[in-house]
């Protein structure tokens, strides 16, 4: 059965007890980090999960709090006595700042340091980002300041879909990688350049034809409440909860 994680549901500046937003997606074969802006190892660790079976990190975008936790994740995770490759999945800024996150650090003395595979997606709608026999992932470009990727997870064993719009503005794309998903996460930050508030998200989720809309990338002081106008178009409509497991 696949599962949905929310390792952290705020926006760069929430609420104290949300950090950066940060999902995995897993089953019991696999398990697929999106995005290192925090303290992702301790996130896993938080919610039951085994940071060295990690099977994927993908990379929406370069932004600080979406990329800059992964030269603190390589050394936990190294610690924690991952030896195997790591693979890395994104569109070009994002691995690109990824890396150079990780290169300002000397790692020369770190022994058994995990290779980073790096595997750069192309920026275009629909870009398969990975495929193997649990999970395809597919990524299309939505509207921030800087390129920046949603994603659709499809479950092959089971057909179950997540949908992940990242850091947008409503787009026709994120209508197109949450169709018929069992799960939408969308972001809520509010409306301006880059960002979609918690009405215009639950207006895409119905456009998508989505069966559950939860909620993240939240801004400081939102509650449950102010979803009202939100629920008028789409009544599954939810506050993501930080650290929250989602069973499809």
């Amino acid at each position: 059965m696949p599962s949905l994680y929310l390792l952290g549901t705020g926006a760069a500046v929430s609420d104290p007890h949300r950090t950066t937003t940060m999902l995995a997606v897993a089953d019991e074969a696999s398990l697929i980090v999106i995005d290192c802006g925090g303290d992702v190892v301790q996130r896993l660790l938080a919610t039951g999960l085994d940071p060295v079976k990690l099977t994927a990190l993908i990379l929406t975008h370069e932004h600080p709090d979406h990329t800059s936790g992964f030269p603190l994740f390589m050394e936990r995770i190294w610690l924690l006595g991952r030896r195997e490759p790591i693979p890395i999945y994104g569109i070009h800024p994002a691995i690109d700042q990824a890396r150079r996150c990780f290169d300002t650090y000397n790692t020369s003395t770190w022994q058994g340091l995990p290779e980073r595979d790096w595997h750069e997606v192309p920026y275009e709608p629909g870009a398969l980002v990975l495929e193997n026999d649990r999970w395809r992932v597919r990524a299309w470009p939505v509207v921030h300041p800087v390129p920046t990727v949603g994603l659709r997870f499809e479950h092959l064993p089971t057909g179950r879909v997540i949908a992940y719009s990242c850091d947008t503005e409503p787009t026709d794309a994120v209508v197109e990688l949450g169709r018929n998903a069992d799960i939408l996460v969308h972001e809520a930050t509010g409306e301006g350049p880059g960002h979609t508030s918690p009405e215009d998200a639950a207006r895409q989720a119905a456009r998508a034809g989505a069966r559950r809309l939860l909620l993240v990338h939240l801004p400081p002081g939102i509650t449950g409440a102010d979803l009202e106008p939100a629920r008028r178009h789409f009544a599954a409509t939810e506050l993501g909860e930080e650290l929250g497991r989602y069973d499809l």
